[in-house]
Order: structure tokens, then C-alpha cells, then sequence
């Protein structure tokens, strides 16, 4: 009996590992939808000297729509991305304490559900490792960020932001006939309905960092 019983439950975990994931709340999806808007109104419209203060305001959103959905790891994968971009407009001694927020949500997400998103809190969490101060100022760690960043290609192979950071990591590192690589392909990645500022955004990010490697 107990060597027939091992094949079957082999085989319903086979079967589960193939269902795609349970499709988000509506609520959840219509909120995941607004902190994506108004991110890329700010990164990509407002001027420099406006965004931490307006990214401050949009993390109280998300955190209002974590109080209402603390599972929803769409939610925290946000929550992480609005405070590490927070940080980075904000700089300074502020900054230490955003991307420790940043980090903790992100992790969340990953604890709910590693996929959520195409594996956005992967991929945003490699980057806050290559890209925060490493010890005694902050959790800086390249290793632990390659591994992060490989896990979000993994996930999301073709995915604008997941080529765009693994780019620019590799960039960081030294290795840019490899990032050179991953930049021209993250200019091919399909277009992401409803995101079309974030898209044009960040592949003019994409060709300026090309044009620095070209130079």
C-alpha cells in the first residue's frame, strides 16, 4: 500500500506544481494597479526635488492597503518597491532606515508567494543588495544579490525591470560585455498593459546606461 501511495502523492505535487497562481482579489489587483500608476508619475514626471515627499505619501497608501490585505504579497512586494525608491530620493542617514522597511516587505512578499508579481520582489530585492551600503552602514551584499537577481530572471526571463537590473548589476560588477547583453535584450521585452509610462521610463534608463558602457 505505502509504495503505492508514494507514486500518487509524486504525482498530485507534479500536477499542483503546474497550476498557475490563484488570480489576485479584485480589490488587491485594483490597488496594485494605482501604486503602479502614481510610481511611475513620480520616478518619471515629477521633479527631483518633489519625489521622496510624494513616495512618502504613496508608501501610507500601501500600507493602509497592507492593514486591509496583510496577505496579499502584491501588496508587500509594492510596499517594498515605493520605500526603496523612497530611499533612494530621499538619501542621506533617512535612507538607512527606508531600505530596512524596503527589505522587509520585500521579503514578505517572497514568504507569501516568491511569484508573485512575475517574481517582482525577487528582482527588486537583488537590487537593494547591490545597491544599499554594505557592513557596518547597511545590508549591502553582491553575492546575496546575484542570487536575488537570478532567482527574478528565473522567474521572468523576458521581464523589462528583471533584464534592466541584472544589466545593470553586471555593470556595476565590471562585466559589461555582459550587461551590454542583457540591456539590448531588455529593450526587446514585451510591452505591459496598462504600464505604458513605466515602460517608456525605464527603457530610457536602459539607453542611457547603454550609451555610458558605449563611451
Amino acid at each position: 500500500m505505502t509504495r503505492r501511495l508514494i507514486p500518487l502523492l509524486l504525482a498530485a505535487l507534479a500536477w499542483l506544481a503546474t497550476l498557475p497562481a490563484l488570480a489576485m482579489d479584485a480589490e488587491v489587483a485594483t490597488t496594485v494597479q494605482r501604486l503602479q500608476g502614481r510610481w511611475a508619475e513620480i520616478r518619471y514626471t515629477l521633479p527631483a526635488d518633489q519625489q521622496a515627499a510624494a513616495y512618502a505619501s504613496l508608501a501610507k497608501e500601501a500600507e493602509r492597503a497592507l492593514d486591509a490585505h496583510p496577505d496579499a504579497a502584491e501588496l508587500h512586494a509594492w510596499a517594498g518597491i515605493v520605500r526603496s525608491t523612497q530611499a533612494g530620493a530621499s538619501g542621506g542617514l533617512a535612507a538607512l532606515s527606508l531600505v530596512k522597511q524596503a527589505r522587509a516587505e520585500l521579503e514578505a512578499s517572497l514568504a507569501l508567494d516568491p511569484l508573485a508579481l512575475d517574481g517582482a520582489a525577487y528582482t527588486s530585492l537583488g537590487a537593494l543588495y547591490y545597491q544599499v551600503p554594505g557592513w557596518p552602514l547597511s545590508f549591502g551584499d553582491n553575492d546575496r544579490a546575484e542570487r536575488y537577481l537570478r532567482r527574478g530572471l528565473a522567474a521572468n526571463p523576458e521581464g523589462l525591470d528583471s533584464l534592466y537590473f541584472w544589466g545593470d548589476y553586471l555593470h556595476e560588477q565590471g562585466r559589461d560585455a555582459l550587461a551590454r547583453q542583457a540591456l539590448r535584450h531588455a529593450l526587446d521585452a514585451p510591452p505591459r498593459p496598462g504600464r505604458e509610462r513605466a515602460d517608456a521610463g525605464r527603457r530610457e534608463e536602459i539607453r542611457r546606461l547603454l550609451a555610458e558602457l558605449d563611451h
